[in-house]
């Protein structure tokens, strides 16, 4: 990988919801944003290797928006996701899941793009993630 960026969070809940949060549209819209001024609106998620996704983030105001999407090119259930995000670049994303005695340890690196800067890249990444976390432990099914 280019030059990545890590992010880190434990999930305290079981393996199984973790994944099933992650990779669900109907959970990925309520947690895939990193402000409570946006939203996703919409998710699709095709989880196989050659699989594709898209979310569409939106700010709330209808400011502005943009489809966030990519292929995947390594999946294990339950420890590993990987994909490559749509765009000139092709940047490449690595997601892994590991069981803890605190709970699910999810460690997401990604590409740097040229746009923003190191700082605010890892503070929105870490901010979706935190997002999930928040989500995950408090949704009950």
């Amino acid at each position: 990988m280019k030059n990545t960026i890590t992010v880190q969070t434990i999930v305290h809940a079981s393996i199984h919801h973790v994944w099933e949060c992650w990779n669900q549209p109907k959970h990925i819209v309520c947690w895939a944003f990193a402000s409570d001024d946006w939203e996703a609106s919409s998710a699709k998620n095709d989880v196989r290797v050659g699989g594709r996704f898209s979310i569409t983030m939106a700010a709330k105001d209808r400011s502005a928006s943009f489809d966030f999407c990519g292929t995947y090119s390594n999946l294990q259930e339950h420890k590993l996701i990987e994909y490559v995000m749509d765009g000139d670049d092709g940047r490449h994303v690595i997601i892994e899941f590991r069981e803890t005695p605190d709970g699910v340890e999810i460690r997401e690196s990604f590409e740097m793009e040229n746009e923003n800067s190191e700082e605010k890249q890892r503070a929105g990444w870490q901010a979706i993630l935190e997002n999930f976390r928040k989500y995950t432990e408090k949704k009950d099914f």
